[in-house]
């Protein structure tokens, strides 16, 4: 199998497929095709000057990324770290982020008939990270965009 067939095949498996996580009452999901790995919280060095919401540094096996507090990101109260709190790293456009989330729940198939266009009556600054609202049974996940999200 080439190369170049098997990125097909994994772009198809991770077709419609999203991590889905927590954060204050809300379950939040993100493409699972961005998502490198999921670490507990660690120590976060803070560098000078950054945006509120990034909250510094971490030294991931030698690489060193930065962090962003997605409730910050989105005005959320903020909320002790604990056991349940972990960073999600994700790649976008060759960037690597780690965004810390309440907890992580698992990941799902969401198909594109079962998404829903944000709702247009939101007006907040954190509803244009919204890529759409999964319909999962009686539930809804918010799915973000993850380009959107990482802007700054």
């Amino acid at each position: 199998m080439s190369e170049e067939s098997l990125q097909v095949n994994l772009e198809d498996t991770q077709k419609d497929k999203y991590l889905t996580f927590r954060l204050a009452d809300e379950d939040y999901g993100i493409e699972i095709c961005h998502v490198t790995e999921i670490i507990g919280i660690q120590k976060i060095t803070a560098v000078p000057d950054m945006a509120h919401f990034i909250k510094g540094v971490i030294n991931l096996r030698g690489k060193v990324i930065p962090v962003m507090d997605v409730r910050a990101r989105f005005n959320l109260a903020p909320r002790e770290y604990d056991e349940r709190t972990c960073v999600i790293v994700v790649n976008v456009n060759e960037q690597d982020i780690g965004l810390v989330v309440d907890r992580v729940n698992e990941v799902v198939d969401i198909p594109a008939t079962q998404v829903e266009p944000p709702p247009a009556t939101s007006q907040s600054q954190s509803s244009r990270y919204i890529r759409g609202i999964g319909k999962m049974g009686e539930s809804v996940k918010v799915l973000l965009d993850a380009e959107k999200l990482l802007e700054i």
